[in-house]
């Protein structure tokens, strides 16, 4: 036994089947027949008119759609008849899920925004009995299919008699069949029975059960999103109002915020970045007592960084909230684990926020490759048995997944699904640890790169590809895939790109990047850090303070100076998402923008003297019209907007309570991310960092020249700027190889300091080190740099300095120096042609592209 109890397993607690109520509908009419006049499902459409009905109104019009539904069955042979769903967003949908359910059918839904190529597929794998669509949609390109319209149906179901409606009823009956991402290349089929779902939506009941007075739900996840399922029929089965929220909605949270506050929603299941979006318009608009009585925040479908849960309860200090990490992927209900968060202090010694324990009857295991379980506290994949299981794939496709479970004791856990997750065991807690194969979260979408891999290397002229993630997990996060053409072949990115954006979903398409050959390593697998860093560095001119791809030919005079802050401020957001160039008729989604982005790139309009509504710019078909509604801040409200800037931060000299903090972000941002360093690992260590600051520590308290910024509303330690009197330096003999660094910055500097800049101490402040905390996100990393920036120049002006000297090895810095802050530049470096004092090249590896800046900013 004690042998067990140190095995990576965790499970559930086990509850008994309920004999008599197994499908979705039973609960349904149970749920009807005790509250008939209660507003089962409210929508209001685009002209504000809206449509209710009661659960008794909802329960009649869906008995008459579903003898309907039954009386297409006359020619099908198969067990269980398939309805794909081919519907926008309203109340229409939601009678058509429930008629089908009580057709005895399951549902299969299809989304407008995939490509119509990925949609045939489909239908021709899933073979559905009907294809229930709206008057006027075209889904001409497959013929195989009968396609009756949701007016036809109302018609139809208008002379249905009322008998009492008959059931199908089997234990293992089909309720829906989901299409996910593939590794096969090809999109697969998740069948999801009654009974799978209702025991996710059992374990949500009594865990986190919804309060007497909380009337109302939203649903306003995309429908072949596994996570609108509990999102409909938890609040509904419940005998709560279902609030149907159209996607426009979602995505502006200028008409979102209002519509949570007037229908009083208590709870809300959203992707991280969609909380962050949120976050970041609560801190703008800086109203008290906003969504008070939003009390239970669900976050699923992306990870949740400890950062952001520290940003959430920073934004609602003191309030009764609870944060929930959900995980889990439509094969396994959506949600398999969680872990509650209800207070700050929770996230205290925090560097993952766990993924939790698995819910009601299921059980957690963590294997190695050979699928033996590992012991407690060692990363192995994880393994899901129990109730919330799918029953497989349509067609059974890819049986590699789910497989007889060779860890069975109990006959309720036959089966297990192989997550290709890893994860680890921490004091009985699960610890997400990321992907074993190739699939990444987009949007809270599961994109698996290598079936975008096989889609574009079916393009004629490509020869080979490799899809990788940039920046995975950040807001910069971008697809890129790399091609190589076949002899003779002239495919320009663009021309690849839009025969992509006629077979992917928008969240899939990746941006193309055609290259002579893909570099391999030593053993013949693809270098991917390689085809990263030459991605990066390909755009010398294309960084991320906005310089690139601005093309002013069609602005009109008058909107000149607009544009001139408006294009580079998008392109800077964008970064290298951006797709094609910015133009006034560019829009901004399409360059690759999205709703947390959009957000920023308000707050920076804002910065630099022009305001436009979030609800404007977000509407605006293209930069023209957000010209068009940008408007000059008048000079009363400038310094109100720079004062709440201002706040935002706390600066703080470098002393002895900063020190660990401080090292550890050194550490990290040096380590995993700096230009140079790269070319020297692995004979660098983490532990060489904490050599160089213990070194230098005492001296640096000393000297006040160096300081930390913090977040005001958390007061942890974001930054660190090291700086010394560019005279006044101490001593410093490394055993690392960090001394490399050091000898190659002596060998640009020395020769300028010595003959270039103003002698003496006192003179010239010398920027040694920025560095950010490894959990902000890209734009609050810009952020935190430029204001540690601006905060070194205050510092120097108040000290007497009279300029300030550093030298930048990355591209972003470079930009930012030069264009932002106006740095003289004074020498330019090709790296890769540094010679060490022994004789070695350290750096020869980089490309010709990487260079070192040494800049010099003089006062007046």
């Amino acid at each position: 036994m004690c042998t067990l109890q140190q095995q990576s397993i965790l499970k559930g607690r086990q509850i008994s089947r309920n004999k008599e109520k197994y499908l979705i509908h039973e609960w349904f009419s149970c749920a009807a027949m005790a509250q008939p006049s209660k507003t089962a499902i409210y929508y209001e459409d685009d002209a504000n008119q809206e449509y209710m009905l009661c659960f008794k109104e909802l329960d009649n019009i869906t008995n008459q759609f579903a003898r309907t539904l039954q009386k297409y069955e006359k020619f099908e042979t198969t067990s269980q008849s398939l309805v794909a769903v081919y519907m926008k967003t309203s109340h229409r949908l939601l009678i058509a899920l429930l008629s089908i359910l009580k057709a005895g059918m399951a549902y299969l839904p299809l989304d407008a925004e995939f490509p119509m190529i990925r949609i045939k597929h489909i239908l021709e794998e899933a073979q559905p009995l009907i294809v229930l669509i709206e008057e006027g949609a075209d889904l001409s390109i497959y013929e195989g299919a009968l396609f009756v319209t949701y007016e036809q149906l109302l018609k139809e179901a208008a002379e249905e008699q009322e008998d009492v409606l008959k059931f199908k009823k089997c234990s293992n009956q089909l309720a829906i069949v989901l299409y996910t991402s593939g590794s096969t290349g090809i999109p697969k089929g998740v069948l999801i029975p009654h009974a799978t779902l209702l025991n996710r939506l059992k374990w949500q009941w009594r865990e986190l059960p919804y309060t007497d007075d909380e009337k109302r739900c939203v649903f306003k996840t995309a429908l072949t999103f596994v996570d609108s399922v509990p999102e409909i029929w938890g609040p509904l089965l419940q005998g709560r109002t279902l609030v149907i929220v159209p996607k426009s909605v979602t995505k502006d949270p200028e008409k979102f915020v209002p519509l949570l506050e007037k229908h009083q929603i208590q709870r809300l299941v959203l992707v991280p970045s969609l909380l962050h979006s949120l976050l970041m318009y609560l801190s703008l608009r800086n109203i008290d007592n906003v969504l008070d009585r939003l009390r239970l925040w669900i976050c699923s479908g992306e990870t949740l960084s400890v950062a952001l849960a520290d940003q959430f309860f920073a934004t609602f200090s003191n309030k009764d909230k609870i944060l929930a990490n959900f995980y889990g992927s439509t094969e396994i209900m959506g949600d398999v684990t969680y872990y509650l968060l209800n207070k700050r202090t929770q996230l205290q010694g925090m560097e993952k926020v766990p993924i939790g324990r698995p819910i009601d009857n299921c059980i957690i295991y963590l294997v190695n490759k050979d699928m033996r379980l590992i012991p407690q506290g060692e990363v192995g994949e994880l393994i899901v048995a129990g109730r919330n299981l799918a029953a497989g794939y349509l067609c059974e496709r890819d049986t590699r997944k789910f497989l007889d479970n060779p860890h069975a004791i109990d006959p309720e856990y036959p089966k297990i699904f192989r997550t290709g997750d890893y994860a680890k065991i921490v004091k009985d807690l699960l610890i997400y640890e990321g992907r074993v194969d190739s699939q990444i979260k987009v949007r809270g979408h599961r994109v698996d790169l290598t079936e975008v891999e096989k889609i574009i290397v079916r393009i004629p002229g490509i020869n080979k590809v490799v899809v990788l993630c940039y920046k995975p997990g950040e807001l910069s996060q971008t697809l890129i895939a790399f091609v190589t053409l076949t002899d003779g072949t002239t495919l320009s990115n663009s021309e690849i790109e839009s025969f992509l954006q006629r077979t992917l979903p928008p969240y899939m398409l990746p941006q193309i990047f055609v290259i002579d050959h893909i570099p391999l390593l030593i053993n013949g697998k693809t270098d991917r850090q390689t085809l990263l860093k030459q991605y990066e560095l390909s755009y010398p001119n294309n960084e991320d303070n906005g310089t690139m791809n601005c093309d002013y030919s069609d602005v009109s005079d008058q909107d000149l100076k607009k544009a001139r802050v408006l294009f580079p401020t998008v392109a800077s957001v964008i970064g290298r998402n951006s797709r094609t160039q910015v133009t006034p008729h560019a829009n901004f989604y399409e360059l690759g923008g999205n709703s947390l982005n959009s957000i920023y790139t308000v707050t920076k309009l804002r910065d630099q003297g022009y305001q436009i509504g979030i609800t404007d710019f977000i509407k605006a078909k293209d930069l023209a019209e957000v010209i068009n509604r940008m408007q000059l801040i008048s000079s009363e409200e400038k310094p109100l907007m720079e004062k709440i800037d201002q706040e935002s931060y706390i600066f703080e000299s470098l002393n002895d309570c900063h020190k660990e903090d401080a090292i550890e972000i050194i550490t990290e941002s040096f380590y995993t991310k700096a230009d140079l360093e790269q070319w020297l690992i692995p004979n660098l260590k983490r532990t060489d960092y904490r050599e160089l600051m213990e070194k230098v520590w005492d001296f640096l308290v000393k000297k006040d020249l160096s300081f930390v910024i913090k977040s005001r509303h958390s007061d942890k330690t974001i930054g660190v700027n090291i700086n010394f009197d560019l005279w006044d330096k101490p001593d410093l003999m490394l055993s690392s190889n960090l001394m490399i660094i050091f000898d190659f910055l002596e060998y640009l500097e020395g020769p300028i300091r010595d003959t270039k800049l103003p002698k003496g101490k006192g003179k010239i402040i010398h920027n040694i080190m920025m560095a950010t905390c490894s959990d902000l996100n890209f734009a609050e990393n810009v952020l935190v740099m430029r204001q540690m920036e601006d905060y070194t120049i205050q510092l120097a002006l108040r000290k007497e300095y009279v300029g300030i000297f550093t030298t930048n090895t990355s591209p972003f810095t470079q930009q930012l120096g030069t264009d932002v802050y106006e740095y003289d530049t004074m020498s330019v470096y090709q790296v890769n042609r540094y010679e060490a004092p022994d004789g070695s090249k350290p750096f020869e590896k980089a490309p010709d592209s990487q260079v070192a800046i040494c800049s010099f900013k003089m006062f007046n």
